[in-house]
């Protein structure tokens, strides 16, 4: 047995088995050596391990741990197949040298990387004009603290335990499941694609607009509007494109040489953050000769003029400057100019004023303006006709979108992304659990001083027009923070270029990576094939697919459209991790013990909730697609997806709150209104512990419109250490019944020593505290008549009574095989409904829920009820349809009168051969063989009488005395048996005084009374000719047959059980001829007798009332209603 056990775990746990859909960790924690148990003596021998010699299998030896513990390896995903390839090709093995990046290295300086960026450089100085000082600092107060808050929860995560390759993705996968951890993967994924493009168009934009604008394709001059426009994105997607396509292939040639050129793209933006500091130091004490002409209020292109006047006097002369020609028809003084420009004055404003000028406080507030708005100077005077609209708008510095306070939240955000380089390195850390926290907390920290203090430097140094002057066309097409850096403004342009081209590459790099580790998890199926690549791991199937999508950022074109939509993508993730915290934190899992101490679930909510807030904030659609795109991911990992078990969270949130739930069912019995069959189905196995009655539970997926519980239960007889492996063949049995008939619920199954109390048990004790069933379903015994089921019939009726005792409702189908599976479909027939007794209205909701399923919709429903003869049939049948109007449900209702009759000699015979079959099966100690001979004898003996007796009376269908008859014979003492000895006798005594009492069915002298008079005696005695073989049927049948021809003593039969076969029969007769052609009956199940002498009786009368029908469903009520017209 432990063998097996051993086999078990080594079947769940190893390579092999289905889990991640990738090689696991190796793990240090089991020993799966497969030595045999010689071996294994001579290897713990002399070790002092006799005693757990035989469980090393399972629990090894505290040394091999420690020591599997200390050559533990974690390399990122991709480089041990790198690795190996490498090992191949240089004929010669290494031995693995650990990484040995520390925090510096490995986590602050990329990240710094990672978040100093592209909208520092483009954006920030429009962003302060745009915004204000104060609108601008609370957008980046409010995104640093939503990544720092973030960090926090990451530093926990990832300080609890070793964090393989996949970064931020591992960790949200691992703590809160595979469906989440997939779609917060993707969304990551999309993040980091999109933040590619972003870098690729700040690269182009950097290139055409300041680098070489000459070399346009499609030139730009000269046009206006959405003309100019046009032509500028069509640049951008060409060069973007020609850009995308040269990175892709430096990183499909190797990763090695993006790694190496890492620094050299961070000593670029570090050395242009240095030189926008020593700018602002300098405009403190020397700011530069930096004017902007101004006409009136408005700003003026710097192109297309030289001075900044409407005229210059030369000599005496005064003389028209290119300016004038730009707003006038002619260069001469009398010439037609327009309105605006005779208006107003030109004049020169100093774009740099420098920090001690006092221009923070008219940069304080924000200045939000509409597309095609003209920039104006704040404080000038100017004279303008409203009337007139502006004309030569080509010839001032015009707003290119229409901006607002959300807007700049999603352009912002991105420059804040990043945080996760260090998480995404724990592979290559020397100590991860320390450096990742440090590292990252620090890296956030520096570059949220930076940003807060650029907003405000900008704010004081610069004037308001040069900030909201997008792309510089003011100041001569330069970049505007070029124009404050220090010594040049080239420092500024030539190291932005080469950090968005380096930031470019780094998410070209990153993704595929992150694709991978998604396809080899296994939990999107269609994904797979991006989890293959190059001989030494390279993702070379999920960069092309990186490119393609990067393709469509490229296509869009605008920095400023992109930006919003990867800033989605990333506060999903950020969310995500955020919560992960937050739950492992609050669940107080066992395994939830990080290094890092620093964390609070408040923290993390907050953390999470900001997220949640920038997302609408940024764009609300934005948000919304990018929440459907997460939850069709999440529905279709939960569905399609292969099944992990990675200790997650939600598991968790599953446990807590069923807890809770349970706790709270507890506290009373739920409402009628709130009644549902809650089913346990109980099952027979066969020896291949298969299910012997699968439409058992097709009916309970057609109950099930109602929800509920559902428990599929089964019993093995045996002892649970013989029988578990047997235990277990049947519960996966069940399980996969279950699944093909759809029916979602648990399953379980119970061994005990016999059959009978194996039911009990799951009666009594199935299901979980307020979650419990209220409803069994058992199948009606086919054929209870023949011995070897008798303990069947038994245990039905057991079934029965235990089921009255706990006021639980009951369910039987009979001819349980006849009922349609899911797949079948009724066009058209009647489910009637036979109320006999109130039942709590079970009658009346069966037929409800069935109607919620597809098989059983197109029936119609029918109520039938019986009327007595001092009943009005009439208000009867209008109180039945009043009630079923203010229950909701349309029937058709019938009120069906049975009238007094007198018993019938086919009902007195048929109650005198049950009461003999049965008295005969408890006097008569035979064999089994003899036992069903000598009764199959009996009874044909008994139709013969019947018929000669009765033949109108007869009913069409087979008769329940044409099946082979047949009960146990319980074990009596021996000196309450009869004595048999050769010639063996058998004597059937009716004595003087002895006279039967009707509460004495079964007393002796219920056979003879039939055939004797009182006094009589009669002797039947075999022979030894008869004995020989055990072969009673060679009797003389000419005996028995004169014992039923003698006229019957009716008197002396059971009063009661006569009038039950009557009732049965006269309500038989009505059924079958009102319900015949019915696709299901439902009627009440009688109870069952109250002492144990009647028990073959109380199933003949089932048979009686059922006979003729082909589907039957026998309903018990639980003794509560369950059915109510109250709202």
């Amino acid at each position: 047995m432990l063998n097996n056990i051993t086999d078990c775990e080594e079947g769940e746990g190893g390579t092999n088995s289905q889990g991640d859909g990738n090689p696991k960790e190796s793990s240090p924690f089991i020993n799966s050596s497969s030595s045999s148990d010689v071996e294994k003596s001579q290897q713990y021998d002399g070790k002092n391990m006799a005693l757990f010699e035989e469980e090393m299998d399972t629990s090894p030896m505290v040394s091999s741990l420690l020591s599997s513990l200390a050559n533990y390896s974690n390399l990122t995903q991709g480089s041990k197949e790198h690795e190996e390839a490498e090992n191949n090709e240089e004929a010669r093995k290494k031995p693995v040298q650990a990484p040995r990046m520390g925090t510096i290295m490995g986590v602050y300086l990329p990240c710094l990387q990672n978040i100093l960026g592209v909208i520092l450089f483009l954006r920030m100085t429009w962003l302060v004009g745009v915004g204000g000082v104060i609108g601008t600092f609370i957008i980046v107060f409010m995104c640093c603290s939503t990544t720092m808050l973030t960090a926090i929860s990451m530093s926990a995560i990832a300080t609890n335990g070793v964090v393989p390759a996949g970064g931020s993705y591992y960790m949200i996968s691992r703590s809160l499941g595979p469906e989440f951890g997939g779609a917060v993967g993707i969304c990551f994924y999309l993040g980091t694609t999109f933040a590619g493009a972003m870098y690729i168009l700040g690269c182009i934009e950097i290139l055409l607009i300041y680098i070489v604008p000459q070399a346009a394709i499609f030139q730009i001059e000269g046009l206006e509007g959405a003309e100019a426009e046009a032509g500028m994105l069509n640049n951008m997607r060409v060069y973007g494109t020609i850009v995308l396509s040269f990175m892709s292939l430096v990183v499909f040639v190797g990763v090695k040489y993006v790694n190496k050129l890492a620094l050299v793209f961070l000593a670029c933006v570090i050395l242009s953050i240095l030189a926008v500091y020593a700018g602002v130091i300098k405009t403190a004490f020397d700011p530069p000769d930096f004017p902007i002409c101004v006409l009136g209020n408005r700003t003026l292109m710097s192109k297309g003029f030289d001075i900044c006047a409407k005229t210059i006097e030369q000599g005496n002369v005064t003389v028209t400057t290119k300016l004038w020609r730009l707003f006038c028809d002619s260069e001469f003084l009398n010439a037609t100019c327009d309105e605006y420009f005779n208006n107003n004055n030109i004049s020169q404003v100093q774009g740099i004023p420098g920090v001690t000028s006092g221009i923070l406080a008219e940069n304080l507030f924000g200045f939000y303006m509409e597309k095609k708005d003209i920039l104006e100077k704040r404080g000038l005077p100017a004279v303008v006709d409203p009337d007139v609209p502006p004309t030569n708008t080509n010839r001032y510095v015009l707003a290119d979108i229409t901006s607002f306070f959300t807007l700049l939240v999603g352009i912002y955000f991105p420059s804040v992304t990043g945080i996760m380089a260090g998480s995404n390195r724990s592979g290559d850390l020397q100590d991860a659990q320390k450096s990742i926290p440090i590292g990252t907390i620090l890296a956030i920290s520096t570059t949220s001083t930076i940003y807060m203090s650029c907003v405000i430097l900008f704010g004081a140094c610069v004037e308001g027009v040069v900030l909201r002057d997008k792309f510089g066309e003011g100041v001569n097409g330069n970049l505007v923070i070029g124009t404050l850096a220090w010594p040049s403004p080239w420092v500024i342009v030539f190291g932005s270029f080469f950090s968005t081209c380096g930031a470019g590459l780094q998410s070209l790099t990153g993704a595929p990576r992150l694709l991978q580790a998604i396809a080899r998890d296994g939990i999107i199926p269609f994904l797979r094939v991006f989890g293959h690549g190059k001989a030494n791991g390279e993702p070379t199937w999920a960069l092309l697919l990186t490119a393609s999508i990067c393709e469509i950022g490229i296509i869009i074109a605008s920095l400023d459209a992109v930006a919003p939509i990867l800033s989605m993508f990333f506060l999903m993730c950020y969310m995500f991790v955020n919560l992960a915290c937050a739950l492992q934190t609050l669940l107080r899992t066992p395994n939830w013990r990080p290094r890092f101490k620093f964390y609070h679930w408040a923290l993390s909510f907050l953390g999470m909730s900001l997220c949640l807030s920038l997302m609408f904030i940024c764009s609300w659609y934005y948000a919304i697609v990018a929440m459907g795109i997460a939850g069709c991911i999440y529905k279709y990992i939960e569905f399609c997806g292969a099944e992990k078990e990675w200790g997650d969270g939600i598991r968790g949130i599953s446990l807590s709150a069923a807890r809770y739930a349970l706790m709270r069912l507890e506290e009373g019995p739920p409402h009628t209104k709130n009644w549902r069959p809650q089913i346990l189905v109980l099952v027979g196995l066969d020896g291949e512990q298969n299910v012997e009655q699968p439409r058992l539970l097709s009916l309970t997926n057609q109950l099930k419109a109602g929800k509920g519980l559902t428990i599929v239960g089964a019993c093995v007889e045996g002892t649970y250490l013989n029988n578990y492996a047997q235990a277990q063949k049947g519960e996966q049995s069940l399980r996969k019944l279950m699944e093909t008939e759809r029916v979602k619920g648990f399953s379980q199954v119970v061994i005990s020593s016999n059959l009978r109390d194996a039911t009990s048990h799951l009666i009594q004790a199935g299901g979980l505290g307020g979650l419990r069933h209220n409803t069994v379903v058992v199948s009606f015994p086919k054929n209870w008549k023949q011995a070897e089921d008798n303990q069947r019939l038994r245990n039905f009726i057991e079934v029965v009574r235990e089921t009255t005792t706990a006021h639980l409702a009951l369910l039987v189908p009979k001819n349980i095989s006849a009922y349609p599976s899911n797949g079948e479909r009724f066009t058209e027939g009647h489910i009637d409904v036979w109320w006999i007794v109130h039942d709590g209205g079970m009658l009346m909701l069966l037929p409800f829920l069935l109607r919620q399923h597809k098989v059983w919709r197109k029936c119609k429903m029918r109520i039938f009820t019986v009327a007595q003869m001092d009943d009005n049939s009439i208000q009867m049948k209008k109180d039945v349809m009043t009630f079923l109007y203010h229950l909701r449900l349309d029937a058709e209702v019938e009120v069906v009168e049975m009238h007094d009759s007198d018993i019938s000699a086919y009902t007195y015979e048929k109650t005198l051969v049950m009461e003999q079959r049965s008295q005969i099966l408890k006097e008569m100690h035979l064999t089994k063989n003899e036992r069903e001979r000598e009764i199959q004898s009996i009874t044909d003996v008994s139709r013969g009488s019947i018929r000669r007796k009765n033949p109108s009376n007869l009913h069409p269908q087979k008769s329940i005395t044409e099946e082979p008859a047949g009960g146990s014979v319980e074990e009596k003492p021996e000196e309450e048996s009869f004595r048999l000895s050769r010639p063996r006798q058998v004597q059937l005594i009716q004595g003087k005084n002895a006279t039967p009492t009707p509460t004495s069915p079964t007393s002796p002298a219920s056979l003879s009374a039939g055939a004797m008079t009182p006094g009589e005696e009669m002797q039947m005695t075999w022979s030894d000719e008869m004995d020989k073989g055990n072969n009673p049927s060679a009797a003389n049948p000419e005996t028995i047959r004169d014992m039923f021809n003698m006229k019957p003593e009716w008197e002396n039969l059971n009063q009661s059980n006569v009038r039950r076969m009557h009732h049965a029969q006269k309500l038989n007769e009505v059924i079958v001829k009102k319900s015949q052609e019915a696709k299901l009956v439902l009627l009440n199940m009688p109870g069952p007798p109250k002492n144990r002498t009647g028990e073959e009786n109380y199933m003949e009368f089932l048979e009686v009332l059922t006979e003729g029908l082909n589907r039957v469903l026998l309903v018990r009520g639980g003794g509560r209603e369950v059915i109510t017209i109250y709202s």
